[in-house]
């Protein structure tokens, strides 16, 4: 009525008000009367928005790389939002242009402009698997970025949420990472048995060198028994030389004493022996040596007669001999 409108704004809301051209009150959540026909009323939000993103780059070598991701942003400074962008608002409360639209759009493409920066130095793998450290880049570069502090913005959170290949790329580096994991299978397969190929050969190594070690202790055994055989053989021939030189020696003393007891008699007829040894008393040598005598003188010997009292004799002395 006549003019008179009211006005209550959100607690998030900014409010400027401008009467006449002039700054009449400012303010966050401001409820307040006002004269319509020579009031602006600048609604400016405060909450935090964000802003979802999807961005198709190359990567140095040429590939291409959709980036998806989001990012949160508030306004930290109204007058100067407002003096970048059209806020004004009409009674209904509702914004009389959309260039309060273009405050996402100016980030977006600033982001943009960063992420394409860093996506254009890097290889398509790199690129890929570096999300991490991309995302820390960008968000310090875009923190600090002229457009974002004209715009009296701040900059809440960057996440890059995916990087992806085109799908031809995609299948084409699945294939080359599903080979190299199968290369690695089969070198883990070849490292394993030549692993185990290496260790049945120290095993045999090991057994061949104990093998060897007890041969050796084996032939050392059998030469320290050959030496003791070959010293005691040394020993018994020792002992056998030395019995062959006693015996020989005890043998030339028999025989000098058998010489030197016969020396004296070598000379003498063996009649005289017979007789010599007759005296001891045994007449049948004496009659022994007579039958000699006459055998050797047989063929002068016409007739022979002897008594049978001489062989009574000597047969019953031969016969007490027996007995």
């Amino acid at each position: 009525m006549l003019g008179i409108s009211y006005r209550k704004s959100n607690p998030t809301d900014y409010v400027l008000h401008f009467s006449q051209g002039r700054l009449a009150r400012e303010g966050t959540g401001l409820s307040f009367f006002y004269f319509q026909p020579a009031s602006t009323i600048v609604s400016v939000p405060l909450a935090s928005a964000n802003i979802p993103f999807v961005f198709t780059e190359p990567t140095a070598d040429f590939q291409t790389v959709t980036v998806q991701g989001q990012l949160t942003y508030r306004i930290v400074d109204a007058k100067k939002a407002a003096t970048m962008l059209d806020f004004t608002v009409d009674a209904a409360g509702q914004y009389r242009s959309d260039q309060y639209q273009k405050l996402p759009q100016r980030l977006v493409y600033d982001l943009q402009t960063l992420l394409r920066a860093q996506i254009q130095i890097l290889p398509l793998r790199q690129a890929l698997v570096r999300g991490d450290e991309l995302t820390q880049c960008v968000y310090a570069q875009l923190k600090e970025s002229s457009e974002v502090i004209q715009l009296g913005v701040e900059i809440l959170n960057l996440a890059i949420l995916s990087l992806k290949p085109t799908p031809d790329m995609a299948k084409a580096l699945e294939a080359e990472a599903r080979e190299g994991l199968n290369r690695q299978a089969d070198e883990a397969i070849y490292a394993r048995r030549n692993s185990a190929i290496e260790q049945e050969r120290k095993l045999k190594e090991n057994e061949l060198q104990t093998e060897l070690l007890v041969q050796t202790k084996q032939r050392e055994l059998r030469e320290r028994k050959m030496e003791a055989e070959i010293a005691l053989e040394q020993q018994r021939a020792a002992l056998t030389d030395q019995r062959t030189e006693n015996e020989r020696k005890e043998a030339d003393s028999k025989a000098y004493g058998l010489k030197a007891m016969i020396a004296p008699v070598q000379d003498l007829d063996w009649r005289v022996l017979m007789m010599l040894n007759a005296q001891g008393g045994d007449a049948r040598n004496t009659i022994a040596m007579a039958f000699q005598e006459l055998a050797s003188n047989a063929q002068k010997i016409g007739e022979l007669n002897i008594s049978p009292d001489l062989l009574r004799s000597l047969m019953g002395r031969a016969g007490a001999k027996e007995g």
